[in-house]
């Protein structure tokens, strides 16, 4: 083997290595949010669904955390998003199962604002996802198609937007928690109202300019959302 021969092939394998290790390094930055974890259900305990976005994500696990051995909680597979993507999901989402309990939201997605490409932009270049009316009416659907399963049903309202937040405005989440008010109200549905609850402690439990939480944050909605459930769940045969 010549030289110039030897020298391409140190060359390919070096790439290879090279593709291989970021490929793999990739792969771990990947690994799957436990969150999305496969529940096993105790036939003797009630069966739980959370339906919501990012901020329920974040509480998901912890919900499970403080309600073992009472419940069964499982999420749907993906970010619940606006309104809209509920209204063409919510089927397949709660598929053939029977829940005994049903906690859901949707807000933080519907007041953003975006651009014709559906990006997240400044609310001076951008419109709403789902303005106001909209998502009335969305969530009026979605209500109705909840009752259905039988469930009982738990509204979390939208949490506080801070100063700040990229692409929504503070205090839209109020104009639009207040509309879902009024249908919970009509639907005789209580509230998971977690938007009183981080209200006052904003700044020890949200991020700086961001809607999202932090780690200390995501454990405190686990334990409102937890309580919230816990109220509902009908006895177990335990």
């Amino acid at each position: 083997m010549s030289s110039s021969t030897r020298s391409l092939v140190l060359v390919c394998m070096t790439l290879t290595m090279t593709f291989m290790t970021a490929h793999g390094f990739a792969q771990q930055k990947k690994a799957p949010n436990p969150a999305f974890a496969e529940v096993t259900d105790d036939p003797k305990l009630p069966r739980v669904l959370l339906i919501g976005d990012s901020i329920s994500i974040g509480y998901t696990v912890g919900v499970r955390e403080n309600l073992a051995g009472e419940a069964n909680v499982h999420r749907i597979p993906v970010n619940g998003g606006p309104t809209t993507r509920g209204l063409e999901s919510i089927d397949e989402w709660l598929g053939d199962s029977e829940w005994d309990v049903i906690h859901f939201n949707w807000g933080l997605h519907d007041l953003k604002y975006i651009n014709e490409k559906g990006q997240l932009v400044s609310t001076s270049t951008g419109k709403q996802q789902v303005p106001i009316e909209e998502y009335e009416q969305n969530l009026s659907k979605l209500v109705d198609r909840l009752k259905q399963t039988g469930a009982t049903l738990i509204w979390r309202n939208t949490t506080p937007v801070p100063e700040g937040s990229k692409g929504r405005t503070p205090g839209d989440e109020v104009i639009y928690n207040s509309v879902a008010a009024k249908i919970m109200e009509k639907n005789g549905i209580p509230t998971d109202d977690q938007y009183a609850f981080v209200k006052p402690q904003m700044d020890e439990l949200m991020l700086k300019a961001n809607v999202h939480f932090t780690k200390q944050g995501y454990a405190a909605l686990a334990k409102q959302a937890a309580k919230s459930i816990r109220e509902k769940l009908p006895k177990s045969e335990k």
